[in-house]
């Protein structure tokens, strides 16, 4: 049986009046009863009637963004620069992750149908890039934010300089006389880390690299296993902050100094990155700001300005605190 307006209201705990107005903008709604509504509308994949609603005519003034997870460290503070921007413009945010897998993109495809948002930013999840392109295809603005280092020539894009902020840490550590450098990285598979390990050894050859994930169990399995093969390295660049705070617990759990038997650096400036011990020096990711840039952008595309013409690249910053 076709779902019907009716199913929607009550799904919502709104009049059919109210799902109506949600619909066809043509009238004001509350903006967290307009998300409920549009919320339910995908979930239960409503489609509208061409000849009864005007909503091609009008818009959600909704935003949506689609994430791999909101567990990533750094993801707070992306989302913290959407949402002051797309609500100080009077848009809505609808967040959706790809963690269900094929549920969750089946949810979300749901979503566009019910055009339960103007238009999308995404942080790439793996293998969601023929989705996306699809959406844009169909007239979805659409902008990544941080794509990993993957060059997408066709989606405007916000990134960070990856290969800088490497070299920013070699140089910090080069500066310090540090010669004998330990690595460890995330995936292999991200383009940001391969970015960050050339930047890095564009200014300093490692002596050892490690891969790993993005975990603090990373960080402190790679220099146990290092210090337990008697592998000498007088400084450590960890490709985020959590290896670097892994790291930072083996090295003391080891009797070695920090810095002055090994001088470490990390990746992102986590709000724990001020709080390890010793503080730690790393290399600062300006997420928010790239939140709030490709919000900016998004928002301009809505207002029928053309979006950014290719990716706009905002710069890393070296943060020196008491690790090197």
């Amino acid at each position: 049986m076709p779902v019907t307006i009716s199913d929607v209201a009550r799904g919502a705990g709104v009049s059919k009046s109210t799902v109506s107005r949600v619909l066809n903008t043509g009238a004001e709604v509350d903006a967290a009863t307009a998300v409920r509504v549009r919320e339910v509308i995908a979930r239960l994949g409503y489609v509208p009637r061409s000849g009864a609603v005007g909503l091609a005519r009008g818009r959600s003034r909704t935003i949506g963004m689609f994430t791999p997870s909101v567990t990533w460290p750094w993801m707070g503070e992306v989302l913290q620069g959407v949402a002051d921007t797309v609500e100080s413009a009077g848009y809505g945010l609808l967040l959706h992750t790809s963690g269900g897998g094929q549920r969750s993109m089946a949810h979300f495809t749901a979503q566009v149908s019910a055009r339960a948002f103007d238009g999308l930013l995404v942080i790439m999840p793996e293998g969601s890039l023929g989705t996306v392109m699809e959406m844009r295809r169909r007239g979805m603005p659409v902008v990544l934010i941080d794509d990993h280092g993957h060059r997408h020539p066709d989606l405007p894009s916000v990134a960070t300089t990856n290969r800088a902020g490497g070299a920013s840490a070699a140089a910090r550590l080069l500066s310090a006389g540090r010669r004998k450098p330990l690595v460890i990285t995330g995936p292999p598979r991200f383009g940001c880390v391969r970015e960050r390990l050339d930047g890095f050894e564009s200014a300093l050859p490692a002596s050892l690299v490690l891969d790993g994930e993005f975990t603090e169990e990373t960080g402190r399995q790679a220099v146990e296993r290092v210090l337990a093969k008697g592998l000498d390295f007088d400084a450590v660049f960890a490709h985020n902050d959590l290896i670097a705070a892994g790291a930072l617990r083996a090295l003391r759990a080891a009797g070695r100094s920090v810095p002055d038997d090994v001088a470490v650096v990390g990746f992102d400036d986590l709000p724990m990155a001020r709080h390890t011990e010793p503080a730690l020096t790393t290399v600062r990711q300006p997420m928010r700001e790239m939140g709030r840039a490709a919000a900016r952008s998004l928002l301009a595309a809505l207002g029928g300005t053309a979006p950014l013409d290719g990716p706009l690249v905002i710069p890393t910053e070296l943060v020196v605190r008491d690790s090197a």
